[in-house]
């Protein structure tokens, strides 16, 4: 049993520093998308975004990208990078795009993984 215990902690610790470095490899990924062009929009609420956001970030609410569409503009294959607090409402704005016909939909996470990895 005690074994077992330890093993778990184990596993937990090595499992937490592979999701960290898996957040700041993806945030480094959406700064590389975000300066060759493309499209950076916030899917939190309007009071998280107005607390703090991502320079040239568009805020469309995850609940609202459906209803605005269009303001993804015309071309499917556009790279458009999403984030939200941790990658839940993001994931879920990026399943309403890319049955909308979007092809190039990035899930970037969260806010503060990104703050972190923005380049200076």
């Amino acid at each position: 049993m005690r074994n077992y215990k330890i093993l778990s902690g184990l596993l937990f610790v090595v499992l937490l520093a592979f999701s960290a470095t898996s957040f700041a490899s993806k945030a480094r990924e959406a700064w590389r998308m975000i300066e060759h062009g493309a499209l950076l929009v916030d899917v939190r609420t309007p009071k998280e975004y107005h607390e703090g956001h991502l320079p040239g970030a568009l805020l469309i609410p995850h609940r609202k990208v459906a209803s605005r569409i269009g303001e993804f503009g015309e071309d499917k294959n556009r790279r458009i990078v999403l984030y939200c607090k941790g990658g839940v409402r993001a994931a879920k704005a990026q399943r309403v795009l890319q049955r909308n016909g979007f092809t190039r939909v990035f899930n970037a996470g969260g806010y503060e993984a990104m703050m972190d990895a923005k380049p200076h």
